[in-house]
């Protein structure tokens, strides 16, 4: 880990870029950076938390451990800032954060962002719209889990990396086949069919992890649908 000089990074949040010369030397006083791993915790649910983190770069799950398994939320690219709901209202981490690839992250002292938010109107108006942004996210995804058939929320999974996570038609799947049943609710054995039965129809193309989207106007109608 390492303390950064805030003024001059590149990879400022949009927050962040409302802060003048001595917000920003304040914020990298109070602010440490970190790299990890793919597979490697960022922090874990149910741990005290003293921090909000600024995801520079990577790729990371969102995990909730219920009483009987842990359930992944959603996928998270950055920039982004994590931890926001869980350290200002509670001192208590409500999920935990896995690096998906190798992925940076700013761990910012909660007292001084508060101070922040307190003195920066423009600073404090982005951090609400960020909140309210990822609130309808989740209004939106959590409409489609109960509406949605299996073969549509598969689609709805899809057209998110391509459109959200990797804004191409062509990637490798950061989840194996259990981890994308666990995050649109269904078995492993459902999603290896779907999979197979898209691949046949030429809607896409997969090869190991390896995924190529043919047709994304049929994909996009099979995610509407249902």
């Amino acid at each position: 880990m390492e303390n950064r000089k805030c003024s001059s990074c590149l990879l400022k949040s949009k927050p962040a870029k409302n802060l003048d010369g001595e917000e920003l030397e304040l914020l990298g006083q109070s602010c440490v950076e970190a790299v990890f791993n793919g597979g490697e915790t960022i922090f874990k649910q149910n741990a005290l938390s003293s921090n909000i983190i600024y995801l520079q770069s990577g790729l990371v799950k969102l995990i909730i451990k219920g009483p009987e398994r842990a359930q992944i939320l959603r996928l998270k690219k950055a920039p982004c800032y994590l931890g926001l709901p869980t350290t200002m209202g509670d001192k208590i981490n409500h999920y935990s954060a896995v690096a998906l690839e190798t992925t940076t992250a700013c761990f910012i002292d909660i007292n001084t962002f508060k101070a922040l938010l307190m003195v920066n109107p423009g600073f404090s108006y982005e951090i609400i719209v960020e909140l309210c942004k990822n609130e309808l996210e989740q209004f939106h995804r959590c409409v489609k889990l109960v509406q949605n058939q299996i073969y549509g929320r598969l689609a709805s999974h899809l057209l998110h990396l391509s459109g959200e996570i990797f804004q191409s038609d062509e990637f490798d799947l950061p989840l194996n086949r259990n981890e994308i049943a666990d995050l649109i609710c269904t078995s492993r054995e459902t999603v290896s069919r779907l999979m197979s039965d898209l691949a046949k129809e030429r809607i896409i193309q997969i090869n190991g992890k390896h995924l190529r989207i043919l047709n994304n106007t049929l994909l996009t109608k099979i995610s509407e649908k249902g």
